[in-house]
């Protein structure tokens, strides 16, 4: 498991750091991961649980957590209407809708993601288990393992870039034709294809291939080549977003997961997952096109 360190989440002592980002690993474990070499930092194993982080360090653990579901811990099951694309033994594929969060956390009340599929996966007999993330504000195809096997092969997967993950953006202002961002991320690498698939006078819609998963990467990404994602109220720009909402009726950010594709954790196949663009995003593009 790899850990980026930034100004959010900075905490000072490392010890700090790994109780906030391993909610569900009892503190004693903490401990001994520190104790036992299993805590890198920058490259470097680190033992003393004061050492202090600065934003944009790195933080390895050498060990498998998968044991320890953050997803269910403290989690009361709540019947939630989950819109499934997918499902197997192994696997549980849902087209997430936005506005809704993955799981409880600091700035995070009321029912998340996780509260539905803990009451969905207590009633089919299985644990759920994330294994990637989505914006509360971004739709799209979202991948939940139902086993501690699928869990890891999957999180490999993920880590290692042996998935194929899409997404459609509407950002601010012009681009042309396609483009790759090489734009580290708290100091980790993060790589961004995209393809412009239609302009407008205002916006440009694309297509974006991730290279790698670091946090709001797309977001950050668009952001930092002065095309932010229109309706992205961290990294967007407040006028653009104004317009849009007040002229097309954009009310969240126009970012949406189309399609995950990869092979099969149990068989020797390949799974292509998608989802449709929503209604509200389609909308804002027929009135542009008008």
């Amino acid at each position: 498991m790899e850990l980026s360190v930034n100004r959010e989440n900075a905490y000072g002592r490392l010890d700090r750091f790994l109780r906030k980002q391993l909610r569900s690993v009892p503190l004693s474990e903490i401990y001994k991961l520190l104790r036992t070499g299993k805590v890198i930092v920058n490259g470097k194993i680190i033992r003393d649980p004061a050492y202090e982080l600065e934003p944009g360090d790195s933080v390895r653990i050498d060990e498998d957590l998968s044991r320890y579901s953050r997803q269910t811990v403290s989690v009361r099951p709540v019947p939630l209407k989950l819109d499934i694309i997918y499902e197997d033994e192994d696997i549980l594929a849902l087209n997430k809708k936005a506005g809704i969060a993955l799981h409880p956390g600091d700035r995070t009340k009321g029912t998340t993601l996780i509260h539905g599929l803990m009451f969905y996966g207590r009633q089919k007999g299985f644990t759920p288990h994330l294994v990637h993330r989505l914006d509360r504000d971004t739709s799209g195809v979202l991948l939940v393992a139902k086993n501690n096997r699928s869990a890891r092969i999957l999180s490999h997967m993920f880590r290692e870039r042996l998935l194929d993950k899409e997404y459609i953006a509407l950002v601010a202002g012009r681009l042309h034709g396609h483009g790759r961002i090489e734009l580290p991320i708290d100091g980790l690498e993060a790589i961004s294809e995209y393809e412009v698939l239609e302009t407008f006078e205002e916006a440009t819609l694309v297509r974006v291939i991730l290279h790698t998963g670091r946090t709001h990467q797309i977001r950050r990404h668009f952001a930092a080549l002065g095309n932010p994602v229109v309706g992205d109220t961290m990294y967007g720009n407040r006028n653009v977003n104004r317009q849009f909402r007040e002229t097309y009726g954009l009310r969240r950010q126009f970012l949406h997961c189309i399609r995950i594709s990869f092979m099969h954790p149990s068989k020797p196949e390949k799974v292509i997952l998608k989802a449709p663009l929503p209604k509200e995003l389609e909308a804002v593009l027929e009135r542009l096109r008008a």
